[in-house]
């Protein structure tokens, strides 16, 4: 077998495991929460040695942290959420009403994915301040990845003359909130 195969094989293998570990720390963190789960826990229901948690992941806060960044992204690629073809595709629309559309539709698909992992993130960030050091504090890059959108939809025919970009990253970012899913799919209706 050639070496490429086998390298093949082997970051596939790696890449399963990877998956498997934190498909098996979401289900367990949602079901039990963060402070409750333990890595042994999520070593056993991913079905692999905890030291391979350790290895891929270094300790419980980074494997969080991955599992967030994972989660919002609806895979493990490393594509900021700007760079998104749902985002660009949103953004490209041609006309504020289209882009509403879509954008709604992107951010509510995102906006699902996170809102079980959202209520574990706020209390392991709560109950360890080392978990709320691995985000930013100084921007809040959920806002300007809004900021981004209210740019281009200022811009598009149908906006509304009166609104800045500035209100509509705003109105975008209120309702861009995990607990919001409910309030994004009315609009997403309003909207179709």
């Amino acid at each position: 077998m050639s070496d490429v195969k086998r390298t093949n094989k082997r970051a596939q293998k790696a890449k399963e495991t990877r998956q498997r570990i934190l498909a098996a720390a979401l289900e367990l963190f949602v079901q039990d929460g963060y402070g409750a789960t333990n890595l042994q826990d999520v070593a056993d229901k991913a079905g692999v040695a905890v030291q391979t948690i350790y290895f891929v992941f270094g300790n419980k806060r980074a494997l969080l942290k991955e599992l967030v960044d994972v989660t919002i992204a609806g895979d493990d690629e490393p594509v900021a959420t700007m760079d998104r073809p749902w985002y660009a595709g949103a953004l490209a629309a041609d006309t504020a009403q289209d882009m509403v559309r879509a954008y709604v539709a992107g951010t509510t698909s995102v906006l699902e994915r996170v809102a079980p992992i959202g209520r574990v993130l706020e209390a392991a960030v709560a109950s360890d301040p080392e978990v709320a050091a691995l985000w930013p504090h100084d921007v809040d890059p959920r806002y300007v990845v809004q900021q981004g959108a209210a740019k281009a939809l200022v811009a598009k025919p149908g906006a509304r003359a009166e609104l800045s970009a500035e209100e509509a990253a705003d109105l975008l970012y209120g309702p861009a909130q995990p607990r919001a899913v409910p309030a994004v799919r009315a609009r997403a209706r309003l909207a179709a």
